[in-house]
């Protein structure tokens, strides 16, 4: 069995990196991502009240106030694109595919989807070669991309807001055990070998334990400690994403959901939030 697990940046891979022309020594990799709500925000809660630097933090704003000096708020931003233009309805297709193509779709609900190359996409192409993946979709609510999901509308329109081409959506993963072993599990590894080590409760740290005390071994004090606070973070996923499996399996809900996603709506969404941070750490 082999397992791949990448590391943060740390000082000691800086030479080897600016060797290699991959990494400068104060450059680390640019992330940028793009979080879409499909049923909209309370703008009175969101939108400050006044403009400049020294408005007062809505409410759900307020758990950003201590990064005030780091954000800026934009508001009055619109997709003309996303509006009817003719066609009727379905404002919830049209918001969710012109959200980050600003590109009007066209509206079939057949295999002739038209739509365009989304930013995060572009975005993907040109910074996403110094992290392990150039571009990682994730979800909280599972969806189909064919057949009729608003008003004459694909559903591939509704369900996808990254699109690689503009006949190509990307799906997301809501499963966290799936992404977790995405980013982590070797592509070698195959679902019988995967299976039997989930059966004894065996964390992919287990299998890279001896490596890691080897690295520590030659790291200095700084660097030691970001390994090792990466990789308690690693495991506190791990636990968290095994507990909703195991929640899962106590609890028998009105449609069936995908294995390893927690009943909570507010934990699985805290548990793909986290699994993206740990993903854009630099190859």
């Amino acid at each position: 069995m082999g397992v791949t697990m990448a590391l943060p940046f740390l000082d000691a891979m800086t030479p080897a990196f600016a060797a290699a022309g991959r990494i400068g020594a104060t450059d680390a990799p640019r992330r940028i991502a793009f979080v879409y709500v499909p049923n909209g925000i309370i703008m009175k809660d969101w939108t400050p009240a006044v403009e400049g630097t020294a408005f007062e933090f809505p409410r759900i704003l307020k758990p950003l106030e201590s990064y005030r000096k780091d954000l800026m708020v934009l508001s009055g931003l619109t997709h003309n694109t996303g509006r009817a233009l003719g066609d009727g309805p379905g404002d919830h297709a049209r918001a969710a595919a012109s959200f980050l193509t600003g590109i009007h779709p066209k509206k079939t609900a057949g295999a002739d989807i038209s739509l365009g190359v989304s930013v995060d996409q572009i975005a993907a192409q040109k910074i996403g070669s110094a992290t392990r993946f150039a571009s990682l979709e994730l979800g909280c609510e599972d969806g189909r991309l064919v057949g009729n999901c608003d008003s004459g509308y694909s559903c591939a329109y509704s369900n996808s807001i990254s699109w690689r081409t503009s006949t190509t959506p990307l799906p997301p993963e809501v499963n966290p055990r799936a992404v977790f072993e995405r980013l982590f599990s070797d592509a070698s590894e195959t679902p019988e070998v995967r299976a039997k080590r989930l059966a004894y409760n065996k964390s992919i740290l287990d299998f890279v334990s001896d490596d890691t005390q080897r690295l520590k071994g030659d790291l200095g004090k700084t660097d030691r400690r970001k390994l090792d606070e990466y990789l308690d973070a690693v495991r506190e996923i791990e636990r968290r994403i095994e507990m909703a499996e195991h929640d899962s399996k106590q609890f028998t809900p009105t449609i069936d959901k995908p294995e390893g996603v927690p009943v909570e709506f507010a934990d699985h969404v805290r548990l793909m939030f986290d699994l993206m941070t740990l993903a854009s750490r630099p190859t």
